[in-house]
């Protein structure tokens, strides 16, 4: 089949309009659930009130933190954590030292394993908390990471 200039250029611009459209109702469906003022808390705790309406999350020895002990290079900082809880709603990453504490929240629905892997952004030396909300409950763990300076572990 010959398609024509003319042919190809109209079916290319109407798929273009086609995807735009849909990328920009997708990022207003995504963005629609940021919170404004978790993100601009100043500390865990109050981005914590702003998130769940509590800022009291119980230490729980079922949350594993798994990073290096000295981060190399504070951009990208690798962290894991695993969760050994049944109904995992969603596990809430929190860098006590950076501007804004509050990192990354990860939502959960059904039978997931309460599980992320992923790398982090710290500003300087300091606790990641991971508080997870399961069973209706907030549990936190931490760990302390030491950022060094120009990558030299000192």
């Amino acid at each position: 089949m010959i398609t024509s200039r003319r042919n190809f250029l109209k079916n290319t611009l109407s798929s273009a309009i086609v995807l735009i459209t849909g990328a920009a109702i997708l990022s207003q469906q995504v963005l629609a659930d940021w919170s404004k003022t978790a993100f601009a808390a100043k500390n865990p705790e109050e981005a914590l009130m702003a998130l769940f309406n509590d800022s009291d999350a119980t230490v729980s020895n079922k949350i594993t933190i798994v990073s290096p002990e000295i981060a190399e290079n504070g951009k990208v900082v690798p962290v894991e954590v695993k969760v050994d809880l049944p109904q995992v709603e969603s596990i809430t990453l929190f860098s006590e030292k950076n501007p804004v504490p509050l990192v990354a929240q990860f939502n959960f629905k059904g039978r997931a394993k309460g599980w992320i892997k992923t790398r982090i952004k710290m500003a300087e030396t300091g606790k990641v908390i991971a508080v997870v909300k399961a069973n209706g409950k907030l549990l936190q763990a931490s760990r302390e990471i030491k950022v060094t300076v120009g990558g030299c572990g000192g």
